[in-house]
C-alpha cells in the first residue's frame, strides 16, 4: 500500500522509465535535439563515443597546448613577439608552465595566431630554437 508522500504519480514515475529506457539500453542519448536530453553533455565531457578514452586517444600535445593558449590569448594579442605574449600571459594569470615556455622562444620571432605559435612551442619543445621566421 502507497501511502502518498511521493512527489510523482505512478503514471508520471512510468513515463519516466519510458523515456529513459532508450538512453540506459544503447548507453547514449536517443533523441535527436541535445537540449532535450534528460542530461546534456558538457564542453570538458571526455568523448566516449568510440570507447574508453586512453592515454593514446586523447587529444594531442598540439591540441592541448593550442587550446590552452586560445584560452588566455584573444585575437586582439596578435600579431606579436613572445615577450609582449608572456606580459599578456602574465596579466591574465595563466599558468606559469604556459609562460616559462614563451620566455624560451627566439625573442625576435613574431606570430600571426594562436596556431603559430602552438606550432613553435611545439617543435621547438618550449627551447627556443629553430623558431619561424622574424619578421
Amino acid at each position: 500500500m502507497q501511502r502518498g508522500s511521493d512527489r510523482m504519480s505512478v503514471h508520471r514515475d512510468d513515463e519516466m522509465k519510458h523515456e529513459l529506457q532508450g538512453l540506459l539500453r544503447s548507453g547514449h542519448p536517443t533523441r535527436s535535439e541535445e537540449w532535450n536530453d534528460p542530461e546534456p553533455a558538457a564542453e570538458d565531457d571526455p568523448d566516449v563515443m568510440y570507447g574508453p578514452v586512453t592515454p593514446g586517444r586523447g587529444p594531442t600535445y598540439l591540441e592541448a597546448l593550442r587550446l590552452e593558449l586560445a584560452r588566455n590569448l584573444t585575437r586582439a594579442s596578435f600579431p606579436a613577439s613572445p615577450r609582449e605574449l608572456t606580459r599578456t600571459l602574465r596579466r591574465g594569470n595563466a599558468p606559469d608552465a604556459l609562460v616559462e615556455n614563451l620566455e624560451r622562444l627566439p625573442h625576435k620571432a613574431r606570430y600571426d595566431n594562436v596556431q603559430e605559435l602552438a606550432v613553435a612551442l611545439t617543435e621547438n619543445g618550449g627551447t627556443g630554437t629553430d623558431g619561424p621566421p622574424a619578421r
